[in-house]
């Protein structure tokens, strides 16, 4: 039986941290597979759809708590905008690798880097929301390039059924691994939530500056839109990558 895409395939017994991705907006552009190739770590494989990579800009509110402890009141409640694509890895992992991601919590930021190895930015960072509208708006502090900025406005429409949900949506939003690299060794980190509740939303305002500090061309391109009030998230342990060494040593 064919596993429905909308569903986490495995469960992550043991979480490490307990995670809620709340008022959260994707935002795809398509671009040239080679360029997108040339920015990833050797052993990842960009993953191709309709003849193009895509690259998101997801904008979003996060809570995070630890088992055992709860939420830490300097790391738990932030914004969080991170820039990404999809990739499959020597194993046939598919997943994600982020080429940034920009939050408001300094403690937050210095965690993520040290523990999960990804290259997380302290910005400023502002969510509004009034009615059908929200407003996201980041600046980046720490590390550089300081001043590089993202602001995006989405007006939000009706819910999507189920059945009306494609697998290309389901490939843009339905990601369970993520992927990071610690020197020459490669990492990936498991995340279990329910399926996404997704609406139909228009941005309204876009104008981005992340996606070209990865080091792409500009892309002038209306985005493909997704917003959902978010989920649940158990994310499991950084696991070291087996399969990496003969590609990265």
């Amino acid at each position: 039986m064919q596993q429905n895409p909308a569903v986490c395939p495995y469960e992550v017994q043991s979480p490490v941290m307990m995670h809620h991705w709340d008022t959260l907006t994707f935002l795809h552009w398509r671009f040239d597979p080679d360029a997108v190739q040339r920015l990833l770590p050797p052993g990842l494989e960009v993953e191709v759809r309709d003849g193009a990579a895509w690259v998101g800009l997801v904008p979003f509110f996060m809570r995070v708590g630890f088992p055992g402890v709860g939420s830490l009141p300097w790391v738990s409640r932030f914004c969080e905008t991170n820039v990404r694509t999809y990739v499959r890895d020597a194993a046939g992992r598919s997943g994600i690798w982020f080429f940034s991601l920009d939050a408001s919590r300094l403690a937050a930021v210095i965690m993520a880097r040290t523990t999960y190895r990804l290259p997380y930015f302290w910005s400023r960072m502002e969510l509004r929301s009034q009615g059908s509208t929200i407003r996201y708006d980041c600046t980046r502090w720490w590390p550089g390039p300081r001043g590089a900025s993202s602001r995006v406005s989405i007006t939000i429409g009706d819910r999507y059924a189920p059945e009306e949900l494609t697998e290309f949506d389901h490939f843009l939003t339905a990601r369970w691994i993520l992927f990071s690299v610690a020197g020459k060794r490669r990492r990936f980190a498991k995340a279990q939530h329910s399926p996404w509740p997704l609406f139909r939303a228009v941005a309204t305002v876009c104008h981005d500056e992340f996606v070209q500090a990865t080091g792409l061309p500009a892309n002038t391109d209306p985005p493909i839109v997704h917003y959902s009030p978010g989920v649940e998230v158990r994310i499991g342990r950084p696991e070291r990558d087996r399969t990496s060494t003969a590609t990265l040593v």
